[in-house]
């Protein structure tokens, strides 16, 4: 003899039971995003440790050994960060932001200026001084590392 069939209401119980335990795990799996920091990553208040005027040992000091350094037009340093996250283990990763800290050098090796880049509407944009840098070789430059990641 074979096990009876299933009757219509055990069936339906079983489908919903089945529905009901996948929409939970799509639930739970949306509410542990992982985070991945790359690159360097800015102590709290630690730009505000570097009034302009710093010399470059300061920098140095506060922020730690860049991540390269350009002397197109006068020194700079040049501190890049990216953050990703990942709602799911097996989905791919996608950048959430992109930082670049960019400390100018006068010819005297003290700090002319401080820049924060990131990219706001696919543009590069300057969160210290709330622009977007216009023409030159140091746009480039960035645009350059942007496009790396």
């Amino acid at each position: 003899m074979h096990s009876p069939r299933p009757t219509r209401p055990a069936a339906l119980a079983a489908a919903k039971i089945a529905a009901a335990v996948l929409a939970m795990g799509v639930w739970l799996g949306g509410c542990f995003t992982e985070t991945y920091q790359r690159g360097y990553i800015v102590p709290e208040g630690a730009l505000e440790q570097i009034p302009i005027g710093s010399s470059q040992e300061q920098v140095l000091i506060v922020l730690g050994t860049p991540s390269t350094v350009a002397t197109v037009s006068g020194e700079a340093f040049y501190y890049i960060s990216q953050r990703a996250e990942r709602a799911v283990a097996f989905m791919p990763q996608s950048v959430v932001d992109q930082r670049v800290i960019a400390v100018y050098f006068d010819k005297s090796r003290r700090v002319e200026r401080l820049a924060n880049y990131g990219i706001r509407d696919g543009k590069l944009f300057d969160y210290v001084s709330r622009t977007t840098p216009t023409g030159g070789k140091d746009v480039g430059y960035l645009a350059a590392i942007f496009k790396l990641f």
